[in-house]
């Protein structure tokens, strides 16, 4: 059986969850971002404990199919964006859901821009700035291997993406002392 989890964003995420559910002696087999596999159904009981323990953290315990397949667009995309791995990164995101989710591009978008209310390509990009202020805060890349590393077609074109999202350049931004980043879960919020 398949749960569906708003606001899951990272390992941590998926490290709490795994442990409140061995809190509330609910048997799982995998937890992923967003998605939880269960393996014995739960009863109304359990339900609403998971449900409640979930949102004391932060997370939603997700009933509405359309809300939990746009929680899986969402964490496809973070996923991609923070991915190490060349062959998923270069691979066109319209290619990369329709695979991983099992549906057409288009439906996927118009249900994401319904409920969102901004389009995939914007959600994509405000993820993007948000890993590039990421990658900005640790000082560790140069500017063109930042954009390189989130296949940005060349400097200016991040550059340019950057301050229309920020309001600031990248080295703007990383000379101010004060990093403002969102959390991945709030980005497009």
């Amino acid at each position: 059986m398949q749960l569906f989890v708003k606001n899951m964003v990272c390992d941590r995420c998926i490290m709490m969850v795994k442990q409140h559910l061995s809190t509330l002696a609910i048997e799982f087999s995998k937890v992923e971002l967003g998605e939880i596999t269960i393996e014995v159904p739960l009863d109304h009981n359990q339900f609403l404990a998971l449900k409640d323990d979930l949102k004391v953290l932060g997370f939603e315990l997700l009933e509405d199919r359309k809300a939990s397949l746009v929680t899986k667009i969402k964490s496809c995309i973070i996923t991609q964006i923070h991915c190490d791995d060349e062959e998923v990164l270069n691979k066109k995101l319209s290619v990369l859901l329709a695979e991983k989710l099992n549906a057409d591009y288009n439906h996927l978008s118009a249900l994401f821009s319904s409920i969102e209310g901004i389009t995939i390509e914007k959600y994509v990009i405000l993820q993007r700035i948000e890993r590039a202020k990421e990658l900005l805060g640790y000082n560790e890349l140069s500017l063109n291997e930042i954009a390189d590393k989130l296949c940005y077609s060349s400097v200016q074109h991040l550059s340019q993406q950057f301050k229309k999202i920020t309001g600031i350049t990248p080295s703007q931004y990383k000379q101010s002392k004060e990093i403002v980043r969102k959390p991945l879960d709030e980005v497009g919020s």
